[in-house]
């Protein structure tokens, strides 16, 4: 292996001072951000939940996980900028992430209440479907910390009756249920109407005092059968344990059920693991800090190579087909120890060997068959793959068309799509068009998807976009310069707020938001959770173009 990048100093000192400038601005608002989002539903309701003598979702979380261990959340931003008109929903009124108990990675799932006492917005089921999904696909334990008033219902529209709404939690209960997938539930407060089914559905169940289960509460149960029942006699955690055994186990509260979920979860046996490559960690030559000093404003040229270094083991990189291509960096390391497989854009503009100037960022034909092949390879050695994302798109024009670049991103994406081993995807910058799918964006089934505070995320750039749509809404119309500006600057500026990181967050078409320095420890924390998964299938590529 060859070691690549080079130190801060010698590379241009000037140059990396302005860059990690621009980028610590962008981390310091992200926290500033993150901290706002992380106080829920505010200090007043925080305090209305001590009250109860109930602890919040992420003081719960913070007593369930192993001591001095990292919590990687996910979802943070969800519903950021959403529900307005019903005050908000901050990171959809719960949190999710991926976390050790008695040394296992588990997924949890915990209900906020301080968040419109964690009612189900179309969002929050979307952000507890993305959670089963991951410990689906990874085969680790999955926790759920239940404190819900149910769906919210004036959108219940938005909730209840599709594919993906609230009816698929209990159909993915089952299903991971059917896996081995062990599933652990504890009720410590209310959990009602079609949510009880939840916890009703896990391996194991547990009821805190004071905390309560029911299909109808007590005033539903008087308007349809016109009895009269308090709300403990009619699903307290006494009537659940004692009375109709549908939990097993009773706590007196928060800090007691968290304890039986560890003692729940240590008992559990340790499961096989996949045979992914992996010897001793050894860490990168360059610092991963030094990272925010890459990237210039405005994502103009850089060299991947530099982050690469950054983030992988001793900062050596196997590079596969390194002449050919240029505009794709491919290549096998490892991080954290770990093999894997690397599929990178190129920011720096290249010259092939027949003379030719190619963009950087730009998938041309011959990028686009390297990275093809290198996945099929990666599958075949049975090798996961970090996708790191900064594409403009595919080459476009009559060279291009001419020489079959919708035929040699059709066998990119192919291979992509067929690819079964675990696949990272991280978005550095653009992530445009179908260079998106190309490289392995949400909907080409990542194990986990994030981007840095640069990316963006859309069809096109703004300015490319506005220009286009621009041109079409008024041609054949008379106008003016300035009124041909205002358009122009109006959907430039739609485009750009669409590709923010944010909104692409608080749609779950990115796990999170991520500080470029923490890229490292992200990656080694979701290779350690892939590796729960023993069962990778033999790869079939079906029909490819060629």
């Amino acid at each position: 292996m060859a070691i690549i990048g080079t130190s801060a100093v010698k590379w241009n000192p000037d140059k990396f001072k302005k860059n990690a400038s621009f980028m610590d601005k962008l981390v310091e608002q992200l926290k500033s951000e993150e901290e706002i989002i992380k106080l829920g539903g505010g200090p007043k309701n925080i305090e209305k939940q001590h009250q109860k003598q109930r602890l919040t979702a992420r003081e719960r979380i913070a007593k369930l996980i192993d001591a001095n261990t990292y919590f990687m959340e996910l979802g943070l931003f969800c519903a950021n900028g959403m529900y307005e008109e019903f005050g908000g929903c901050p990171a959809a009124g719960n949190v999710i992430g991926v976390a050790m108990i008695h040394g296992k990675e588990t997924m949890i799932v915990a209900h906020d209440a301080t968040v419109k006492a964690g009612a189900h917005f179309e969002m929050t089921v979307k952000k507890t479907l993305r959670a089963q999904e991951i410990a689906m696909k990874n085969n680790i334990p999955i926790v759920y910390l239940v404190d819900s008033a149910g769906v919210f219902l004036p959108l219940q529209d938005q909730v209840f009756p599709d594919e993906n709404h609230f009816g698929r939690i209990f159909y993915n209960n089952a299903r991971l249920s059917a896996m081995g997938v062990t599933q652990v539930a504890a009720v410590m407060g209310p959990c009602v109407a079609g949510g009880a089914y939840l916890p009703v559905m896990c391996d194991k169940f547990i009821m805190t005092e004071g905390s309560s289960l029911f299909l109808a509460g007590p005033a539903l149960v008087k308007a349809a059968i016109g009895q009269v029942i308090d709300l403990e006699t009619l699903g307290g955690a006494t009537t659940h344990n004692a009375i109709s055994g549908t939990a097993d186990y009773h706590e007196p509260n928060d800090e007691a059920a968290l304890e039986r979920i560890r003692d729940i979860l240590g008992k559990v046996s340790h499961k096989p693991q996949a045979s992914f490559n992996k010897i001793a960690s050894e860490e990168p030559l360059f610092s991963p800090d030094e990272i925010h000093g890459v990237i210039p404003e405005g994502l103009g040229q850089y060299d991947m190579r530099e982050i690469i270094a950054r983030i992988v083991d001793r900062s050596e990189l196997d590079e596969y087909k390194s002449t050919y291509g240029k505009t794709i960096l491919t290549g096998t390391a490892r991080i954290g120890g770990y093999a894997i497989g690397i599929v990178a854009n190129q920011k720096t503009v290249q010259r092939t060997a027949k003379g030719e100037m190619q963009m950087g960022g730009v998938m041309y034909n011959e990028a686009a068959d390297k990275a093809a092949r290198f996945v099929m390879n990666c599958n075949q050695d049975g090798i996961p793959i970090l996708f790191l994302h900064d594409v403009n798109g595919f080459m476009v024009g009559r060279d291009a068309e001419h020489a079959g670049i919708a035929k040699d991103g059709a066998k990119l994406v192919n291979a992509v799509a067929n690819s079964v081993v675990p696949k990272i995807t991280i978005v550095i910058g653009g992530s445009y068009g179908a260079g998106n799918y190309a490289m392995c964006g949400k909907a080409y089934d990542p194990r986990f998807i994030f981007a840095w505070p640069t990316a963006n995320i859309s069809v096109m750039g703004g300015s490319q976009a506005a220009s286009t749509i621009t041109e079409i809404r008024l041609s054949g119309k008379q106008v003016s310069e300035e009124e041909k500006n205002r358009v122009y600057e109006e959907i430039k500026s739609n485009y750009e707020a669409q590709g923010n990181p944010r909104y692409a967050a608080a749609r779950l078409w990115v796990d999170a938001i991520i500080y470029p320095n923490e890229t490292r420890d992200v990656l080694i924390r979701c290779l350690d959770t892939a590796m729960n998964n023993p069962n990778v299938p033999p790869p079939n590529f079906g029909v490819l173009q060629v």
